[in-house]
C-alpha cells in the first residue's frame, strides 16, 4: 500500500495518541473531533505543513549563528568580529566559517586533497595538513568555496551585495545544508506514512536549531534518510546508491547496512540486501577511489586524523579520566602519537554491540524494525567512539523518530543533547576568561548520554515485547477503531515477509506475550 492510497481513518491523529500533542492543540481549539473532515485541505497538506515548521527551524538556526558573521573596520579592511572569544560567549560558534580560512579552500588555485597547508607554522608542532573530511565533504566545501570567491568578485564589481569572504562561504553552505534538512524532512514524513505528524518532531527539534549549521552533517542525514526511504519502497539498488554516497560525505549510513543484512537473514531476503550492500560499495567506491589514486595522501588524512586523535572531551571515555583520575589505556602520549589501546578498545566494544544488537535481531519474538536497529547501531557507535562532535546527534533525530515516536520522550531527549551546547561553550571559553570547568561541561555529557541509553532500553523493550511498539499498534484516527497491526513500514521487502531464520532464546513472558504476527 502506498501512502497516496491512505484513507483519513488510517493515519494517527497525534491529538489522540499523544498527551503531549493533546496539551499543545488545547489554545487551538483541542484534540481533533470524531467527525472532522481530514485530507480535504488542497494546498496545507501535512507534508506542506511539516516543510513550514522546518523552513522556520531552519531561518532561526541561521540567526542564532548570526552573532557569528559580524565583521569589524581595521586598516587591511574587514575582519570578522570573533574578538573576546564572541563565538563562545555568545554560542554561535560553528565548523564552517573558519574552515574558508584553511589553505586547502581560501587559494583560487586549491584543490581538496591535492594542496597542503602548514598547521601551527613556524613553531615546533608545525605540520603538513590536507583536507580533514571525507571526500563527498570535501568537494561540498570546496564548491561552495569557489562560489564564495565567484560572488566577492561580482560583489566587486557592484553587482551583488559584498561581505567578507568566509561569510559569504557560510552562508552559501548554509542554504544547501538547509536544502538537505529539508531533503531529510520530506523522506521522512514518506517513511512515516501513517503517523506522518511524528516529522514534527524532527522539523522543530532544538538539535536542528542548535546543529544543523554547526557542521556539514545534514548532508549525510538527508542521503542516508532518503536511503531507508528507497529500501522502503523495494528499490534496494537505489538504497545502496545513496547510503554509499551518505557514507562519501559521512561514515554513518553505512551502518545501516549491518541491520539490513542481518534483517534479510532472518526474513531469507539475503539477495535484496546483498545488492544493497554491493551498490553502496559501488557508490562509495566512484566517489573515493578517484581521490584516492590521484591524491593518497590527501585522502587518507580523514582516517590518518582519527586514529591519531585522542579522546575528546565529550567522549565517555575523557568522562572516566576526568572523573576517576585514571590516565586512560594509553597513559600520557607525545603529540601526534597514536591512541593504539583506546583505538582498538573502542573498536572492539562497538564491535561487540553490534554482535548484541544482531543476537537481538534474529532472537526477538518478532523480527525488529529496521529503524530500530539503525538507530541502536548509530547510538552504539557514537556512545562507544572516542568522538562525539556535538553536530553527530543529528544522526540520530531522523531514526528516532521512526524507531520510538513518542513525544515527550524525544523532546525531552533532544532539548537534553541541545542544551548541552551551552556548557561546552563555556568550557571552551576556558576557566582563565570566567568559563566553566570541565567538570560541569562532562556532567552535561553524562546525562546526555545517559538519556540515549535509555532510548536503547526502551527500544529493546519494544523490541522484546511488539505489543508496546507504537509503529506497530498504530491508532487511527477514530479512537473507536480497532488498532491496525503493522509489521514495518520502513521494511520494504522485509515488511510482511514470514521468518525463515530465528536464533532460539529463552522463552520469557514476552515471548509468550500476544503480539501482532507479520503475514506473508
Amino acid at each position: 500500500m502506498d501512502g497516496d492510497s491512505l484513507g483519513p481513518a488510517d493515519r494517527v491523529a497525534p491529538t489522540w495518541s499523544e498527551p503531549l500533542a493533546q496539551r499543545i492543540s488545547r489554545p487551538f481549539g483541542g484534540r481533533l473531533g470524531r467527525h472532522a473532515q481530514v485530507g480535504r485541505q488542497w494546498f496545507w497538506t501535512p507534508l506542506r505543513v511539516i516543510l513550514l515548521f522546518a523552513v522556520l527551524v531552519l531561518a532561526a538556526a541561521w540567526l542564532f549563528k548570526a552573532p557569528c558573521q559580524l565583521t569589524y573596520e581595521t586598516g587591511s579592511g574587514p575582519q570578522l568580529d570573533w574578538r573576546n572569544n564572541k563565538q563562545y560567549t555568545a554560542m554561535c560558534y560553528t565548523d564552517i566559517i573558519p574552515r574558508y580560512g584553511m589553505g586547502d579552500l581560501a587559494r583560487d588555485d586549491a584543490f581538496p586533497y591535492k594542496t597542503p597547508w602548514l598547521e601551527n607554522r613556524g613553531t615546533p608542532q608545525e605540520k603538513v595538513r590536507y583536507m580533514e573530511y571525507p571526500v563527498l565533504t570535501g568537494l561540498f566545501q570546496w564548491v561552495n568555496a569557489r562560489a564564495a570567491d565567484g560572488w566577492a568578485t561580482l560583489a566587486g564589481l557592484g553587482l551583488l551585495p559584498g561581505g567578507l569572504t568566509s561569510v559569504l562561504y557560510f552562508n552559501l553552505s548554509a542554504f544547501w545544508l538547509a536544502a538537505a534538512w529539508l531533503v531529510t524532512i520530506w523522506a521522512l514524513v514518506a517513511l512515516c506514512r501513517r503517523r506522518m505528524w511524528d516529522v514534527a518532531l524532527a522539523a522543530l527539534s532544538p538539535l536542528v536549531f542548535v546543529h544543523v549549521f554547526t557542521n556539514f552533517d545534514a548532508l549525510a542525514t538527508a542521503l542516508g534518510t532518503a536511503g531507508l526511504l528507497a529500501w522502503a519502497r523495494r528499490r534496494p539498488v537505489l538504497a545502496g546508491v545513496l547510503i554509499g554516497l551518505g557514507g562519501a560525505a559521512k561514515l554513518y549510513p553505512l551502518f545501516f547496512l549491518g541491520p539490513l543484512l542481518v534483517l534479510a537473514w532472518r526474513a531469507g531476503k539475503v539477495p535484496d540486501a546483498v545488492r544493497a550492500v554491493l551498490a553502496a560499495a559501488l557508490a562509495w567506491l566512484a566517489v573515493n577511489v578517484p581521490v584516492l589514486v590521484l591524491y593518497p595522501d590527501g585522502w587518507g588524512e580523514f582516517f590518518r586524523l582519527n586514529n591519531e586523535r585522542p579522546a575528546d572531551p565529550d567522549s565517555l571515555y575523557n568522562v572516566l579520566m576526568h572523573f576517576t583520575g585514571w590516565a586512560g589505556f594509553d597513559g600520557e602520549l607525545p603529540n601526534g602519537a597514536i591512541p593504539t589501546v583506546l583505538n582498538s578498545v573502542s573498536l572492539a566494544l562497538f564491535l561487540l554491540a553490534c554482535a548484541g544488537i544482531a543476537w537481538l535481531a534474529l532472537a526477538a519474538p518478532t523480527r525488529p524494525r529496521l529503524a530500530q536497529l539503525c538507530f541502536l547501531v548509530v547510538a552504539a557507535f557514537l556512545l562507544t567512539n572516542k568522538v562525539w562532535s556535538p553536530q553527530y546527534s543529528l544522526w540520530l533525530v531522523p531514526l528516532a523518530v521512526l524507531a520510538i515516536p513518542r513525544w515527550r520522550l524525544l523532546l525531552t531527549w533532544m532539548l537534553v543533547d541541545a542544551a548541552v551546547w551551552a556548557p561546552r561553550m563555556y568550557y571552551y571559553l576556558g576557566t582563565a576568561n570566567k568559563g566553566l570547568p570541565e567538570g560541569w561541561f562532562l556532567g552535561a555529557v553524562v546525562i546526555r548520554d545517559a538519556v540515549v541509553v535509555a532510548l536503547c532500553v526502551l527500544i529493546v523493550r519494544e523490541i522484546l515485547d511488539p505489543a508496546r511498539d507504537k509503529v506497530r499498534a498504530t491508532l487511527a484516527v477514530r479512537p473507536e477503531r480497532v488498532p491496525d497491526a503493522l509489521d514495518d513500514p520502513c521494511g520494504g521487502v522485509l515488511d510482511g515477509a514470514p521468518d525463515r531464520f530465528v536464533l532460539p532464546a529463552p522463552r520469557t513472558p514476552e515471548r509468550r506475550a500476544k503480539t501482532p504476527t507479520p503475514t506473508g
